[in-house]
């Protein structure tokens, strides 16, 4: 039997008690994180396809202009990288064998959730990634756009088309194949709505804003008439899907403020407006109605849970989608007779401007309150969920979103009153 010395035992003892100390941190932190935000697990490689297109359209609604006026030669740098990951991103070929054997769909010119090793196309992604595309390219050849070529843009919406269900809604990674009576023998415990793929308001506007956008690319591509023909099937399951009360259930994003974004968005695309638009009138109004004292809104996860509006403090994710909502519906120029409360000028009176105004002003000045000195926004509430009840920490939301929401509104709002 060895005999140690004292000098061994010492720094036994110091590396036992580092030992401890380490794990007794390394505890602590989960404890701490656990309160926080429950438990936590990896489900997927990551959402870094997801994230990347949507940053890219936020950028791209600030405008180049804005980019050089505040002298950031970083602008189109910076989307010319975002664009190499999404070129690289994208499913070049269909899966190897007979593709209805082994129950697969069609995945060439698709976009998946993360990376194309993924391998899974779904419906959403692949219109983010061709609305981003198409973004891209209107920002001019520095930003990357050409990197994907036609033809790869033509594939992408041959996947998007294919994808229609025959109620005219987009499902996420296949065609709805079966019953819902199939959820009768549902094996999870805590997930709902998990055995069939659905039709969602999300996946269905982002199919029909990237189809619009596509349209507009390209007027003369042979496959106008049939995109033409989706849309409107598309645009019709989009309004049967509002609520009474002028909402729209979000299914992968907490929850009612997610979904009043993607239905505006996609009624805005194909033309619409609060003004001519009943839908749209009736989806800003709830927007209105939920809108927080302090001009921002928040929703509570229990909305997922339970179907029902849960309010919450302001967030400043739920904000930037409410206020994307709105301005896409143009609810900064409607009018319906009354005035603006809008904005103090300098000798204490208000200007005066379209009744809708005024929610929008205070929903852009809840996101500017909220910015932190270093220009990040702070992490809130979490504000992804899946199958009603699991919830997903999206960390790039917080900027995304605010950055994009205030593009817009300064160019459909400030760069108007000039």
């Amino acid at each position: 039997m060895r005999v140690f010395s004292s000098r061994e035992r010492t720094e036994k003892q110091k590396t036992s008690k580092k030992l401890n100390l380490d794990l007794s941190l390394f505890f602590s932190f989960l404890t701490l994180q656990f309160i926080l935000d429950g438990l936590k697990m990896q489900g997927y490689n990551g959402s870094q396809l997801w994230d990347t297109a949507f940053a890219v359209q936020a950028l791209a609604a600030c405008g180049p202009d804005l980019a050089s006026s505040w002298k950031l030669p970083g602008f189109g740098k910076t989307i010319r990288r975002a664009m190499d990951y999404v070129d690289a991103s994208q499913v070049r070929e269909n899966n190897r064998g007979p593709l209805e054997k082994w129950y697969r769909h069609i995945s060439k010119g698709a976009w998946p959730f993360s990376t194309r090793d993924h391998g899974w196309p779904i419906s959403d992604c692949s219109a983010e990634g061709l609305k981003a595309t198409l973004a891209a390219r209107k920002l001019g050849a520095a930003c990357g756009g050409e990197l994907i070529s036609d033809e790869r843009l033509s594939d992408c919406v041959n996947v998007i088309l294919s994808y229609q269900n025959p109620e005219g809604g987009w499902a996420t990674y296949e065609n709805r194949r079966s019953s819902p009576l199939l959820e009768l023998i549902n094996p999870s415990e805590t997930f709902g709505d998990i055995v069939i793929d659905y039709s969602y308001v999300e996946c269905s506007s982002a199919c029909v804003t990237a189809l619009c956008s596509f349209v507009e690319a390209f007027p003369s591509h042979p496959r106008v008439a049939e995109i033409s023909k989706a849309l409107a099937r598309g645009k019709k399951y989009i309004l049967g899907e509002q609520r009474g009360d002028g909402s729209w259930y979000g299914s992968w994003g907490v929850c009612f403020t997610y979904g009043a974004w993607f239905g505006c968005e996609a009624l805005s695309a194909l033309g619409e407006t609060a003004s001519t638009c009943p839908a749209l009138r009736k989806a800003c109004e709830f927007l209105v109605s939920k809108q927080n004292a302090d001009g921002g809104w928040g929703e509570s996860y229990l909305s997922s849970m339970d179907k029902v509006y849960s309010n919450a403090e302001t967030q400043v994710v739920n904000t930037a989608w409410a206020l994307l909502a709105l301005l896409r519906a143009g609810w900064a120029e409607f009018d319906d007779g009354k005035k603006s409360g809008g904005e103090e000028n300098g000798n204490g009176s208000k200007k005066e401007g379209p009744s809708g105004l005024a929610a929008v002003r205070a929903g852009a000045a809840a996101l500017l309150r909220a910015q932190l000195p270093d220009g990040d926004w702070p992490q809130e509430r979490i504000s992804g969920v899946f199958n009603r009840s699991c919830m997903i920490s999206y960390t790039n939301y917080r900027n995304i979103f605010p950055v994009w929401a205030l593009g817009e509104y300064r160019r459909r709002v400030l760069l108007k009153e000039g």
